[in-house]
């Protein structure tokens, strides 16, 4: 039995792997999600009420409004009596440094130790500092600003705390009115220096205290009541048809709130999360199903899949992050820019599923759903079908713009379609989606990543490889003229064949340009690059010479991989001649040595052979446009046979085995060839003598 599972998983080890991920990406979306019933009722305000009478399903408040409680703490904050703490430490700083300070100041008033005046001038400043430090220095504060005298406030002494009038406490002001009031009933004590004492002694003991009157603060405020009335249970809140005016609608807040709250039970956020989950796995099991039924190959890579899924992922993560740090509005995430990273490297159907999917998973939690997933399907189709061709950075910008438009366009078009007027829109939402809009730039760099991390190639990328000016098709041209000239015309059979039967044009067009760059290293041993009638392969043997021609394969594999070619164009370089032989030579060998035993692998090149259309497609015209200039005479009927003849043989060989492309491509593709060849070589009627 469990030799049976082990071999059951080894065979279906793919499919399980894909199962796994499937299961992973369901459950990191689900766990980025609020796991919190959601109201089952959708209504706006000052439209009519849609659904059944509404009935209260359990005894809830209503809720203030936000401005409602903000006049309630503002209210409170007016009459919120601050806090001071006593420092009884100043006192005996204070009396400390008394003596030091009296003695100086009396010797700059000349006035000695021992004398009458100084004795009564000493008693005085103590019998003064007493009864002010007896009420105490207060500090004073903004808090306390234009407040009259019977204002009271809270000292804290020793964990005590005393309410006190302003006018039983003294100021650094106030103190020293008094010191100058009893200077003036006793005329035998010396003013000036009994003010510069003072002057050098007195501080602040009660100083304020913003953590306690802040605490007492927020205790305040959290005992503010955030409802008023109540809703009994099985009373009518709303009937079908009533409009839901300003009070109907905060009723209805309130009710949804309360069962969101109440939805908070260990039993309640399973059911929730296994209800997320299951939604969750049917949508993406919608790109799945598509990809099964019309992508195989595409579900076949594990890579892509892990790209696609990653896709999902992202969107989810970049939601959560909205709704934890509370951004204004979710329309300014750019939820355009995953269709458009998945169509630079894939097709448009591809692109518009997986944005279909991203929407309706995002959907289950956004607020107003419907408007939410209508407005993002819209303006994410137009976003794909404006990249059809990126070839350009510049087209950036033209997208950023339609998808702008279109945002603006289907909001407000619904807004009206819902308020019947301009008034009540929020036109703020239209910053928004400008932000949102603009953010989709950020899609270029994405391209560059996502290209590095999985070895995918975008059609930006193709277009810069593509340019002729590269360093690589520059030496080429330079070290194998003829090669390149011949590339160049490849590239255009083959791009006009796969535009015919439906295929990447860029790509296949980019792979000619560079299946060939082997020749590089041995230009003079291929017939194109010959010049004056000079062959050295007449010096070699025919052994030697296959060896030559078929090694420019792998030598074309050695400089891509040395320049950092895309694996992509690398399988055009590998596949361009499958598994065929070099025909020249091998023939030759039969027949100048027909009794030898003859190694066919010498003359074999390496392969593999073509496994898409696009490879298949560049093994065709390679082949065609190399026989074509062998004709010594060029008529319809001599190009129709050598179209014929090459791609046959090639047929025959079994080297589109693993290409999936039908004989209906093929015929398509040899018409398309013919006409081609036609046009090259100009044929025209013959005109008579």
């Amino acid at each position: 039995m469990l030799e049976t599972f082990k071999d059951y998983v080894s065979n279906k080890h793919d499919v399980l792997y894909k199962i796994v991920l499937i299961l992973f990406c369901v459950s990191v979306v689900v766990y980025t999600f609020p796991n919190v019933v959601k109201f089952k009722y959708s209504y706006n305000k000052d439209k009519p009420w849609e659904h059944e009478d509404l009935i209260a399903p359990f005894d809830f408040g209503i809720n203030k409004t936000d401005k409602e409680i903000k006049v309630e703490q503002d209210e409170l904050s007016k009459n919120i009596k601050p806090y001071f703490k006593a420092d009884n430490s100043v006192y005996r700083r204070v009396l400390k440094n008394f003596s030091k300070v009296f003695d100086k100041e009396a010797a700059v008033q000349m006035i000695k130790p021992g004398e009458k005046k100084y004795q009564q001038n000493k008693e005085f400043c103590l019998r003064i500092l007493n009864e002010i430090y007896g009420k105490g220095i207060l500090e004073t504060t903004p808090q306390l600003d234009n407040k009259p005298g019977e204002y009271t406030i809270y000292i804290v002494n020793k964990n005590i705390a005393d309410e006190v009038a302003l006018k039983q406490v003294f100021t650094i002001v106030t103190a020293f009115d008094f010191i100058r009031e009893n200077i003036k009933n006793t005329p035998q004590v010396q003013g000036v220096l009994v003010l510069k004492v003072f002057e050098n002694l007195l501080q602040q003991n009660i100083l304020f205290d913003p953590a306690t009157t802040t605490k007492v603060q927020k205790e305040q405020f959290d005992n503010i009541s955030l409802s008023r009335d109540m809703k009994q249970k099985g009373e009518r809140i709303i009937g079908r048809g009533e409009i839901v005016n300003y009070e109907k609608y905060k009723i209805l807040e309130s009710l949804k709130a309360e069962s969101i709250a109440q939805s908070g039970s260990t039993s309640n956020q399973y059911i929730i999360l296994g209800g997320q989950f299951v939604l969750v796995l049917l949508s993406v099991l919608i790109l799945i199903l598509f990809l099964y039924l019309f992508r195989k190959t595409m579900l076949a890579e594990n890579r892509v899949m892990i790209f696609l899924l990653l896709n999902i992922v992202l969107t989810a993560f970049m939601f959560a992050i909205a709704v934890k740090f509370k951004i204004a509005n979710i329309y300014i995430l750019p939820f355009c820019i995953f269709p458009i990273l998945v169509r630079s490297f894939f097709d448009t159907r591809v692109a518009m599923f997986l944005h279909l999917v991203n929407t309706l998973i995002i959907g289950l939690v956004a607020p107003n759903p419907f408007e939410f997933i209508f407005i993002e399907i819209i303006a994410g189709f137009f976003a794909v079908f404006s990249v059809m061709d990126l070839h350009h950075r510049s087209q950036l910008f033209v997208t950023v713009g339609i998808i702008f438009f279109t945002y603006c366009l289907t909001y407000i078009s619904y807004s009206v379609m819902l308020e019947g007027s301009f008034n009540n829109m929020d036109w703020r939402t239209i910053q928004w989606f400008g932000i949102s809009a603009v953010s989709v730039l950020f899609v270029y760099p994405a391209i560059f990543i996502f290209e590095k991390l999985f070895g995918f190639i975008s059609e930006v990328t193709l277009m810069e490889l593509s340019d002729i000016n590269t360093p690589l098709l520059r030496l080429l041209a330079l070290k194998a003229p003829g090669t390149f000239q011949h590339s160049l015309q490849v590239a255009n059979l083959a791009e006009e064949a796969i535009f015919a039967i439906g295929g990447s044009g860029l790509l296949v067009r980019t792979g000619a340009l560079y299946h060939d760059i082997g020749k590089m290293e041995m230009p003079m041993y291929f017939i194109e690059n010959q010049q004056q009638g000079v062959n050295p392969h007449n010096e070699l043997s025919f052994e030697d010479s296959a060896a030559i021609i078929t090694g420019h394969v792998a030598k074309g594999i050695e400089i891509a991989k040395n320049n950092k070619l895309p694996d992509q164009l690398i399988d055009f370089i590998r596949t361009h001649h499958g598994t065929t032989k070099a025909q020249y030579f091998y023939q030759s060998f039969l027949k100048n040595f027909p009794d030898e035993e003859i190694d066919v692998s010498v003359f074999q090149y390496p392969g593999p052979i073509p496994f898409s259309k696009e490879t298949a497609v560049l093994m065709m015209s390679d082949s065609v446009e190399a026989a074509s200039r062998s004709l010594k005479h060029y008529d319809a009927e001599s190009l129709e046979k050598i179209v014929d003849r090459v791609i046959d043989s090639q047929i025959a060989q079994n080297q589109f085995a693993n290409s999936d492309i039908t004989f209906k491509d093929i015929t398509i593709i040899k018409h398309i060839f013919k006409k081609k060849l036609s046009n090259i070589y100009h044929l025209r009627i013959e005109y008579p003598q």
